[in-house]
């Protein structure tokens, strides 16, 4: 897989793009967000360091997000919870904050990189389209939309969407939302939760989109 690195990461000692590449990525390594900008994006996932030389880290995934749907993977020295909503409405599909550790943020690539890659069997025709009301979620091409208003979201928040659609009137446990969306059943990420729940709901237009059962999970709500 090839990673293309941006800008200085907030890494432990050590050279990051190498100790990747011994984790088996291919790794180009640009300095600033201009040079990633100016070229053409041929890498399979993008590790942006937010915390750039040149331009706002947040902005630079703004734009790339406006011209392509590579995967994007945040890096920075800061970890508040605001800091992930703003990366997450930016568009990036994961959060790391640092000092980074290469075999941590590996994990996350492989994640990403997961979740992003589409079933070798595609949906029956059957179903391609879950319709909840006036939404509809795209199963083939993963698209989201409220009537006919099309929805931009990360490909976590369209997993996270589409497995409350998968059983509408279900309530599903936040292990088992960690489990199925980010391939973790050791029962933590409430935080990581929360987020993308918020961005989601944000990017919906409504709260009752996705329901929260206290003390329990979260639900398809409308």
């Amino acid at each position: 897989m090839r990673l293309l690195l941006v800008g200085t990461m907030p890494a432990n000692a050590g050279n990051l793009s190498h100790d990747l590449r011994d984790h088996g990525f291919e790794v180009s390594v640009v300095d600033t967000g201009t040079a990633l900008l100016a070229t053409s994006v041929l890498a399979d996932l993008v590790v942006l360091a937010l915390d750039l030389p040149d331009l706002d880290g947040l902005e630079v995934c703004r734009r790339l997000r406006a011209r392509s749907r590579v995967p994007i993977v945040g890096v920075s020295a800061r970890d508040s919870e605001l800091d992930r909503v703003l990366g997450l409405q930016a568009g990036l599909d994961d959060y790391v904050s640092g000092p980074v550790r290469p075999s941590e943020l590996a994990a996350v690539i492989d994640a990403v990189l997961r979740r992003v890659r589409r079933p070798a069997s595609e949906p029956s025709a059957a179903a391609e389209t879950v319709v909840h009301g006036s939404l509809r979620i795209g199963l083939r091409n993963r698209e989201v939309r409220i009537g006919a208003r099309q929805i931009a979201v990360t490909p976590k928040e369209f997993d996270l969407l589409a497995l409350l659609a998968s059983e509408p009137g279900r309530v599903f446990t936040r292990r088992r939302i960690m489990s199925e969306v980010w391939r973790d059943s050791s029962g933590r990420g409430t935080r990581t939760i929360d987020t993308h729940v918020r961005t989601l709901r944000a990017k919906l237009g409504a709260h009752s989109w996705v329901v929260n059962v206290p003390g329990i999970g979260f639900r398809l709500g409308g």
